[in-house]
């Protein structure tokens, strides 16, 4: 017997196997039961989401069928599928507590033999909201493309072929990240989610806008060329190739889901024998090598020695571990980017769209000492004086700094790449310096005077209840504090396009450095003497959480 067919959970006999699918049904099915059996709220959230699932379906299978005969409804069914194969992908990893009812460490002690497990494990899989949208989905999409005898015999196959790989797909990428999922980082992934959408969101009415001016479905018939041969749409697309004629295509574009499901299922199986046989950190005492204690390095040694380094580098780990921080960053940094290109590449975009970037990362200045949260005290302790606070600030302006610099300029020649406004890009770069130089001092401003507290629980939640308007006013007013700041050197980019001086938008740079930096230089001053004088309110204020 091969180590893949011992018992995963002990040396115990393995129980028979013959009604260990059943079992794991009735399990599933006796857990949500039970489940909608505490409360009347998880009763009604969950019917209501079966309602609306149960409208998008019917929807989408009448939409599907209404296609039928279409010239180019292949490609937009083909492309569907894929999506929703995608969706099936990467749905575990920012949603890893979405089944928890078929979390596989949870039968670690069970003597059951990895193969029945797979197929127990898979048919219960397929009890749950997600699984009855996808089939009808693919419902739909095999009565759009099915057109005579050897149509419906694909469509046959296609169909729990389509099913399975999508559930398969998941149940192994969920298996294969699991101890990732249940960490400090899997938080992360979880945090990071609404970025996922957002940015989805955003590409999804990008491509749409693009269809419609195309004039139709004909444009999606280039990336449906390649996507019918991937294993989540090949199975239907192999549907469309056989009502066209095509048995060759149709027989191999089968074949390709087939084995793509064979191969999720055998890498499933070892993931999961790995992952029930083999110990992990909490078993095994980590022998990690002992660190020898040695002075500054890597980025701190470039850094001013002293407080300036220590509160740099504090800043920087903050983005790099604390989740919300780091879902404010990337959410600024995608959007930043995001936002510009999009518009460039729509044609109906100026490269002054790139100062959104500099206004992304320059919103990250609001609130410091928030993102501390009760831990503030710590740092309150080391202020004594106006000096001291104005060390910090600037610190926690340089640990921002030194990200918001090269990434501004990065998107300036981004955006002025797609455009070909090459002759433009000093007067966007020397205007998204000065609006960074401005959004610094305004924020170090909004942070002494308009404190809140950033709460730890929920994803989603950046402002504790009762501290809204706060957070309000610190930002919006802060945004706006920001434009008026700007407005000279936004009124002299202004006049050297209206009279015809674009050469002489190189002047903007230089101006934009010294402006910003002065900007910055002021904001700090006016904040330190402000945030010496009101630590008590401050802490109160962002310990609330």
């Amino acid at each position: 017997m091969s180590v893949l067919d011992a018992p995963v959970g002990g040396a115990a006999p393995a129980a028979p196997t013959t009604r260990l699918t059943p079992v794991f049904v009735r399990l599933k099915l006796t857990l949500l039961r039970n489940g909608l059996r505490q409360s009347a709220g998880r009763r009604a959230a969950f019917i209501a989401s079966l309602v609306v699932t149960l409208l998008l379906a019917a929807g989408q299978v009448l939409g599907l069928v209404l296609l039928r005969g279409h010239e180019h409804a292949g490609a937009l069914v083909v492309l569907l599928t894929g999506v929703v194969a995608l969706g099936w992908a990467v749905l575990p990893l920012f949603f890893p507590s979405g089944d928890d009812t078929l979390d596989p460490t949870r039968l670690v002690m069970l003597p059951l033999r990895p193969r029945p497990l797979v197929r127990a494990l898979l048919v219960s899989s397929l009890v749950g909201i997600g699984p009855l949208f996808t089939l009808c989905l693919v419902l739909g999409s095999v009565l759009a493309l099915a057109h005579g005898a050897a149509g419906v015999v694909f469509a046959v196959l296609a169909v729990p072929l389509t099913l399975l790989l999508c559930v398969a797909l998941s149940r192994a990428v969920a298996t294969a990240n699991v101890r990732l999922l249940n960490s400090r980082k899997g938080r992360d992934l979880a945090v990071l989610s609404g970025l996922v959408i957002a940015v989805g969101i955003q590409f999804v009415n990008f491509g749409a806008q693009r269809l419609g001016r195309a004039g139709g479905l004909s444009a999606l018939e280039p990336a449906a060329d390649v996507v019918r041969w991937l294993p989540g749409a090949s199975a239907v697309a192999a549907v469309d190739a056989a009502s066209q004629g095509a048995y060759g295509a149709a027989v191999a574009q089968t074949l390709i889901t087939g084995a793509a499901l064979g191969a999720l299922l055998w890498l499933w199986r070892r993931s999961l024998v790995k992952l029930m046989t083999s110990p992990d950190g909490s078993t095994l005492a980590a022998a990690e090598p002992e660190r020898k204690e040695s002075g500054r390095s890597g980025l701190s040694a470039l850094l001013p020695e002293g407080r300036t380094a220590t509160v740099a580098m504090r800043s920087l780990r903050y983005v790099a571990r604390d989740p919300k921080t780091k879902a404010a960053w990337v959410t600024a940094l995608a959007i930043g980017l995001i936002v510009p290109v999009l518009n460039a590449l729509q044609g109906a975009g100026s490269v002054y769209f790139a100062c959104f970037a500099a206004g992304m990362l320059g919103m990250q200045m609001y609130n410091q000492f928030g993102q501390d949260t009760s831990a503030f005290w710590m740092v309150a302790l080391t202020i004594s004086s106006t000096r001291d606070a104005y060390v910090e600030l600037r610190a926690r302006a340089l640990a921002l700094l030194l990200i918001t610099l090269p990434y501004t300029l990065l998107v300036c020649v981004v955006t002025a790449a797609v455009l070909g406004a090459w002759r433009s890009l000093p007067g966007v770069l020397g205007l998204s310096l000065a609006l960074l130089g401005a959004m610094l001092a305004t924020g170090a401003v909004a942070s002494a005077l308009f404190p809140y507290s950033i709460p730890q629980d929920g994803a989603f939640k950046n402002v504790v209840p009762g501290q809204g308007g706060l957070a309000w006013i610190s930002i919006l007013g802060g945004m706006a504090a920001s434009a008026v700041l700007t407005a000279p050197v936004i009124a002299l980019v202004v006049w050297l396009h209206v009279s015809d001086r674009q050469d002489a938008l190189w002047l903007v740079v230089p101006i934009g450095v010294a402006y910003g930096t002065a900007l910055g230089w002021a904001g700090l001053r006016v904040a330190a003497p402000r945030t010496a004088n009101r630590l008590p309110e401050i802490l109160a204020a962002v310990s609330k959480g």
